[in-house]
């Protein structure tokens, strides 16, 4: 049987040209893609595949987010990031949201298919120089400890993209189904805990972290 994959990426050339070069490997099977985060999770719901190729800078949710939210819905789908970006605040932020495998765009035509037949296995995939990052990233492990965004709750975490990516807390209440003074508490513990004072703080800070993404 062969392996059911989905590909989102918002660059319609660089979308077509992984699904040729998945479309010549046997046991691999191209049944859907996708142009931005909110699609991919979409026809994830709608197709069930094995294996989601997604990129990190996406419009509407980003592949991080869209990541996260499909490892809570449906957690025996394999995601791999194909990215361009290699720098360790977006390897790290894929693999929390619960990646099983990181690619960078320059990568080769075994090592894609290498990682999804990895993957559909049960096993985790990372690129040489992803490998590389994420040696170091453990090493230098204890630079880390003072990570404040790990103390964020889910919920918290939850806000503090939306506030991101530029929502009022008005627009947050409706989409979270609760109070505008509700969304206050959260916004003022979460700035709190990451020691920022502003709105533009807290933009600057998601960006450092590659939680969002200039367009």
């Amino acid at each position: 049987m062969k392996i059911k994959v989905i590909v989102a990426d918002d660059h319609q050339l660089f979308r077509e040209g992984l699904i040729n070069l998945l479309h010549s490997a046997d046991n691999i099977e191209v049944i859907a893609q996708a142009e931005n985060g909110q699609d991919a999770i979409d026809k994830v719901e709608a197709f069930k595949p094995d294996v989601l190729l997604v990129d990190i800078a996406m419009e509407k949710i980003n592949g991080i987010e869209a990541t996260r939210i499909l490892k809570d819905k449906m957690p025996e789908v394999k995601i791999i990031a194909v990215s361009m970006h290699s720098d360790k605040q977006y390897v790290k932020g894929m693999l929390e949201a619960g990646a099983d495998g990181y690619l960078l765009k320059n990568c080769t035509y075994r090592q894609l298919t290498d990682a999804v037949n990895s993957v559909h296995d049960g096993k985790k995939f990372l690129s040489e120089d992803i490998t590389e990052i994420v040696i170091n990233g453990y090493l230098n492990s204890r630079a880390d400890d003072n990570d404040s965004y790990s103390q964020l709750s889910d919920r918290e975490k939850e806000i503090f993209l939306l506030f991101a990516e530029g929502k009022s807390t008005r627009e947050i209440g409706d989409k979270l189904f609760i109070s505008v003074k509700t969304v206050g508490t959260h916004k003022q513990n979460i700035l709190e805990k990451l020691d920022l004072k502003t709105n533009s703080d807290l933009v600057k800070y998601a960006l450092k972290k590659g939680l969002i993404q200039l367009d």
